[in-house]
């Protein structure tokens, strides 16, 4: 996989190369508008990280321009613009997530693999998972039981994502861990099962039926 990171602030461009790279993925950092119309125009890239402040020009202009041209590839805005009113226009503009800096780089690669995960089964999936009163809003990156806001890290939301995108579907120890920590996860300790009671304890009211039952020998089934 392809990410082209278009950043101004250099340091923070390389932070985010190498976390990628670590990671497998192949990326190319662009500082500004010319030169990442230049990587564009050059090869073909499976997602784009944009930061908005560039020096020679507005991200979104970018993003509006990247549209209008036909490119359809998953972009995740990177910006200290935090403002509601700057995340509703990048996604208008054609954004498929907002993330606002300062940033957890743990949460930028989940939501980076939940974008290439949805661009990969073919169709833009829906930005809202739902199961049991439990409501996932895949841009906001916010989670609700029964309309209470519940907080979650960024590999819980991973997590939660992955069972609600697949209800009625066992999922394996090893599918969980190449989904969700790819090939950081050491199949000999004990983190799915860490992070699966956490999510237990957030989503399952006291006396209420599991939702997410145990598949002894196998791994963890969306109840």
């Amino acid at each position: 996989m392809k990410i082209l990171i278009v950043e101004n602030e250099r340091k923070v461009g390389q932070f985010v190369e190498r976390a990628l790279t670590e990671q497998a993925y192949t990326a190319r950092l662009a500082g500004n508008c010319a030169e990442a119309r230049d990587a564009l125009a050059e090869s073909p890239y499976d997602a784009v990280v944009l930061d908005l402040g560039l020096p020679d020009g507005d991200g979104l202009d970018l993003l509006r321009e990247w549209r209008a041209s036909g490119f359809d590839e998953p972009v995740l805005i990177l910006s200290a613009r935090d403002a509601v009113q700057d995340r509703i226009r990048g996604l208008n503009l054609g954004a498929d997530d907002y993330l606002p800096k300062p940033f957890s780089v743990e949460e930028l690669l989940a939501r980076l693999r939940s974008l290439l995960r949805r661009r990969g089964s073919g169709a833009r999936a829906t930005t809202v998972l739902e199961h049991r009163g439990v409501r996932l809003d895949l841009l906001a990156r916010t989670v609700t039981r029964e309309g209470e806001r519940i907080e979650f890290t960024g590999r819980e939301l991973a997590l939660l994502e992955l069972f609600l995108q697949n209800p009625n579907r066992v999922l394996t120890r090893t599918l969980i861990a190449e989904k969700v920590w790819e090939a950081s996860y050491d199949m000999e300790t004990n983190l799915i099962d860490v992070y699966v009671r956490r999510l237990r304890r957030k989503l399952e009211p006291p006396g209420a039926e599991p939702f997410i039952r145990t598949i002894r020998g196998t791994g963890y089934q969306l109840a």
